[in-house]
């Protein structure tokens, strides 16, 4: 995207109505058609961090391994020397295993962008006078922005208005304390850190409310200027590590025994060009050729199963570590509990209902225009109080420092402050306590007073705000008006526990997850909750201790803890620090602004559709329900995932190894190839179709009971144990063939080929389950494509034209009776080598 014309020069050292004219804009905003214009124009807002493949590049992709561009070089080569037929016969089944790859990855991709639109994040801005939700990529220079606390910033923009509108900008600056921004202008020369008049692209509102005028989107903001340091990859899962890592080993050990038996073929005076052509397509059978196609389409199946159970899936590869999540954080509210605020009561100081504090409250909460609130919806609806000639003038917003509110109002010439939030915090800035008309010192009989009413409605469940007043001579607040005030009562609020909350903490223990409950509300109130949970005597530390303990303390002591209450935003992340430095794999359910950087530290972050921006996009998954339940079904659907992603792996690694030591072991007696390069190449096309359908396979219950983490180690004793079995059946098979058939060179090749085919495409249904395989039932899918490979394979060395093309005869009946011999042994040492096996790695 070209960088606006409109841009060019110090933005930040005009006035706002200067820099719309610039852009061609108003302060009001654009029309619908401006915007489309405008959009067409530069191009969707979006920083190209990653760029989308298309059709043409995603089936280029499929044929970037240099081991194939290689071997479609030397068919070529061989096609020219005088032999086209076996040169047409290699490119045409190159091209369709190319294809197979291409089609399921292109409709897993397609699969993944339709759920992750599912939970796109939106802008608010000024269209046609109206303010409405438009999708990020849609925003425009000349765009007006609405902001309120927890809204992500989608492009750079000025200041047009702010009422104590702070900013977070540490993925941008560093700076830790979030920014104040203001309408102004500033010289030419002020660093980016201190541009209190910009917004900038990435960044966050924490609190406060304004609007904005979008200068530059795209490539051409701040953050896009220095998006180099975001095209860097992504810190890896340990999925993508542990995968990477063993695609590595596979090929190696391949690479040397590939290089070994083109040697000796070619010290054998065998043809060069067909030795080359026979390791190159050898080295194709026993690398993991397809499996990052296979992986991709397994966790896109997995990504729309989780969404059918309404969690979607942003990021594929996080699948694995929500499998693998064996300790869950999460807030109580709307988790544990209903997430549905009710008011129970308003009291005054003497701890008696009153009429008065339910309407301060309510005329606080009414008049209230920053960020959206359960606790003020809760007000707003237990009661309908006439407000008729009341009107606003002004309003402090909340923050996590004050944890007040105040909402400046006037009637008939009196102007009052009326301030809600946290009862500690509201205390502090009261001096006097009482109705407004006679108040009395906030003494320590009052203070004791209120003290024993805030634990003993706190032992009970309640949460308690605080509710103050004090009268103003001018039409504006800010934050050090609130002083001096006077105290006049308590809210009492409830938040009942969901109905059957019990019953799936309980499942998630069953599933191998211990929940932690991290929450701001006082220690009394959550160990009320967890009580009700069937959790008798919770364990508590508070963000006080939290202070008081350092990092090794901490790490040694966080898993003793069941509650973490009183937390402050900051100490989340610190939590969640010391859970992964007790080797936990560690998932953080968070929907608020102060949320986010939990979420990014969290092994997997897990948020909710209807969260704010910052907290959706930080997260790995959404949640389209606040509920545990939901999230029980989508860890048992990620495990599935992970199960059926490992089958492929078994599969691949037994037999591929297997089939490297049957060739070099045969490449060393026999005058011949032991395959021809077009029948590996075909035989490794057949063997892919059943894997194909590993995604629909059904998962044993045993397999999904517990977290589960990827294990190099354990692969490669897997590897060990089942590869030897693949070629004790090979040889076997050499010894039918040469000693038993006297088997020339054309029977040779038609006889092992139909074997190892046979064993490759069976040996899924028996290494798919930990238990005797006829006791666990494959998915139809999965019978059939393996039923199909295994008529074809039969069916080819009999078909009159395709056989002879492909070096292929018919084979004798005694082969196929010693053919099923060897089949039976094969599956019975499998059974017999699996039950040692998972006996030893249990």
């Amino acid at each position: 995207m070209p960088e606006p014309a409109q841009t060019q020069g110090a933005f930040w050292t005009m006035p706002a109505e200067d820099v719309a004219h610039g852009l061609g804009a108003g302060t009001a905003g654009l029309t619908t058609a401006q915007a489309s214009d405008r959009l067409a124009a530069h191009g969707p807002n979006r920083i190209a961090v990653t760029r989308r493949l298309t059709s043409v590049r995603l089936l280029l992709s499929q044929f970037r391994n240099p081991i194939i561009l290689v071997l479609v070089f030397a068919a070529v080569l061989s096609g020219f020397l005088g032999d086209p037929q076996d040169a047409t016969i290699i490119l045409v089944i190159v091209a369709a295993s190319g294809l197979l790859s291409f089609w399921q990855e292109r409709g897993a991709n397609d699969a993944v962008r339709k759920l992750l639109a599912i939970v796109e994040v939106k802008a608010r801005v000024v269209r046609d006078g109206v303010e409405r939700d438009v999708p990020v990529a849609d925003v425009v220079p000349g765009d007006v922005i609405v902001l309120s606390a927890g809204a992500g910033i989608p492009a750079d923009a000025v200041v047009i208005e702010a009422k104590d509108l702070y900013a977070d900008e540490a993925v941008l600056t560093g700076e830790t304390f979030p920014v104040e921004k203001s309408p102004g202008i500033l010289p030419e020369d002020t660093p980016l850190a201190r541009r209190t008049n910009v917004l900038f692209m990435g960044t966050h509102i924490t609190s406060g409310s304004g609007r904005a005028l979008v200068v530059a989107t795209g490539t051409a903001s701040e953050l896009g200027k220095v998006s180099r340091r975001l095209t860097e990859r992504a810190e890896e899962t340990e999925f993508e590590r542990g995968l990477r890592r063993f695609g590595y080993f596979l090929v190696q050990v391949a690479l040397v025994i590939v290089i070994a038996i083109f040697a000796v073929n070619v010290y054998l005076q065998k043809p060069v060009l067909t030795s080359l052509e026979f390791s190159l397509a050898l080295a194709i059978g026993i690398t993991p050729q397809l499996l990052p196609a296979i992986v991709t389409v397994n966790l896109a199946r997995g990504a729309q199963r989780m969404a059918e159970s309404k969690v979607i899936v942003k990021k594929l590869s996080s699948i694995d570590n929500f499998g693998s999540m064996d300790i869950l954080c999460s807030d109580k509210t709307g988790t544990l509990t209903e997430g549905i605020v009710r008011l129970r009561s308003a009291l005054d100081v003497e701890g008696k209902d009153s009429e008065q504090v339910r309407f301060y409250a309510y005329l606080n909460s009414a008049f209230e225009s920053g960020f959206s609130d359960p606790i003020d919806d809760a007000i707003r609806s237990s009661v309908k109080l006439d407000l008729t000639g009341w009107r606003k003038l002004d309003e402090e917003p909340f923050d996590f420092v004050r944890k007040r509110l105040s909402v400046l109002v006037a009637k008939d010439g009196e102007r009052l402050m009326v301030t809600k939030g946290s009862l500690r915090k509201t205390l502090e800035v009261c001096t006097r306590a009482g109705e407004p008309g006679s108040p009395r010192q906030l003494d320590q009989e009052v203070t004791g007073r209120l003290e024993r009413l805030y634990q003993d409605l706190s032992s009970q469940g309640y949460r308690t705000l605080g509710v103050a007043v004090r009268e103003i001579d001018r039409d504006s607040i800010e934050k050090d008006d609130e002083r001096d005030m006077v105290f006049v009562g308590v809210l009492v609020l409830f938040d009942p526990p969901k109905e059957g909350v019990t019953e799936t903490v309980r499942q998630l223990r069953d599933l191998g997850i211990t929940l932690k409950v991290i929450t701001g509300d006082n220690a009394l109130i959550a160990a009320t909750v967890d009580e009700q949970l069937g959790l008798p005597k919770p364990r508590i530390m508070t963000g006080g201790q939290l202070h008081r303990t350092t990092e090794t303390a901490l790490t040694r002591r966080v898993m003793d803890v069941d509650i973490f209450a009183e937390v402050e935003p900051n100490q989340k992340e610190d939590i969640i620090r010391a859970l992964k430095r007790a080797g936990h794999a560690v998932g953080y359910l968070g929907d608020g602004i102060n949320d986010a950087s939990a979420l990014y530290v969290a092994d997997v972050g897990i948020s909710v559709n209807s969260a704010v921006d910052v907290a959706k996009e930080a997260a790995d998954i959404v949640l389209l329900e606040k509920d545990l339940g939901v999230l029980r079904q989508g860890v048992a659907e990620g495990r599935a995932t992970f199960a059926n992603t490992l089958k492929y792996i078994y599969m691949s690694i037994s037999g591929n190894f297997g089939n490297m030591v049957s060739m070099a072991g045969a490449s060393l007696f026999l005058p011949f190839l032991p395959l021809l390069p077009t029948q590996i190449l075909l035989g490794n096309l057949l063997t892919d179709l059943p894997a194909m359908t590993i995604s629909t396979d059904a998962v044993d219950p045993e397999l999904v009971d517990r977290p589960r983490r990827w294990n190099v180690r354990f692969l490669r004793d897997f590897m060990v144990v089942f590869g030897p079995i693949n070629s004790a059946c090979d040889y076997l098979t050499f010894g039918v063939l040469l000693l038993l058939l006297h088997a020339g060179e054309v029977e040779f090749h038609t006889g092992w080929w139909v074997e190892n085919v046979f064993t490759a495409s069976l040996i899924v249904l028996v290494i798919r389950t930990r238990r005797v395989f006829w006791r666990s039932r494959p998915s139809a899918y999965l019978s059939l494509a393996t039923a199909a490979v295994v008529v074809i394979t039969l069916l080819l060395p009999y078909a009159p034209r395709i056989g002879p093309l492909l070096g292929f005869k018919p084979i004798p009946a005694v082969f196929l009776v010693a053919l099923i011999g060897i089949q039976v042994f094969y599956i019975a040492a499998a059974e017999v080598a699996k039950r040692f096996f998972y006996v030893k790695h249990a």
